[in-house]
């Protein structure tokens, strides 16, 4: 009995010792990211709990209302973005390079991009990498049912998922973020 007592005090301890350890790592690797990453990230695995999809849980989804038509919301979106100051950069109709491709005819899908050159440039002088995310695109898609919905990555991971920005670079990036989500809620209610 006193050895099974011994085996399991060494157990516990070695539990503790390895929780603490693992811990430390956790702390040591996260005490730089943004304050508002944790909370970021248990939103993310409730919704790819609930979806079981990694592409639905790292966008935002805005259905548009009944009898708004694509290209209304499409014409909605750039006249909200340059009310804002916001370039609207392209238009890509995919459902066009669709039936060019395969002689079919396909639902409206669309990918708007749009962007603000001055907090471009300051996110590729902080880190390149930020380029793969440049432009701002809003998708435009009619779903097998005919409704029209609105997807943009959720932004909130390039802003407070690792690493917080320097408080500049953080106050502008939330800006383009606020106005995103605002030209998308606008354009789903056919807002001009």
């Amino acid at each position: 009995m006193r050895i099974l007592k011994s085996i399991l005090t060494f157990i516990g301890l070695v539990t503790i010792v390895a929780g603490l350890a693992l811990f430390y790592n956790i702390w040591s690797a996260t005490k730089n990211f943004d304050p508002d990453a944790f909370g970021l990230y248990t939103e993310f695995v409730g919704k790819l709990l609930k979806t079981q999809d990694l592409a639905d849980a790292f966008v935002w989804a805005v259905p548009v209302e009944e009898g708004i038509e694509a290209e209304e919301v499409k014409e909605s979106l750039k006249s909200l973005a340059v009310a804002r100051n916001f370039l609207f950069v392209n238009d890509s109709p995919f459902y066009k390079q669709v039936k060019a491709v395969t002689g079919q005819d396909f639902r409206h899908v669309s990918f708007m991009q749009f962007c603000d050159v001055k907090v471009g440039m300051k996110m590729l002088a902080y880190n390149n990498a930020y380029s793969a995310f440049m432009p701002c695109v809003i998708s435009i898609v009619e779903d097998e049912d005919g409704k029209v919905w609105l997807y943009s990555m959720n932004m909130d991971f390039l802003i407070h998922g690792a690493k917080e920005l320097p408080p500049d670079l953080k106050r502008e990036a939330i800006k383009v973020r606020s106005i995103m989500r605002e030209i998308m809620e606008g354009a789903a209610t056919g807002e001009f």
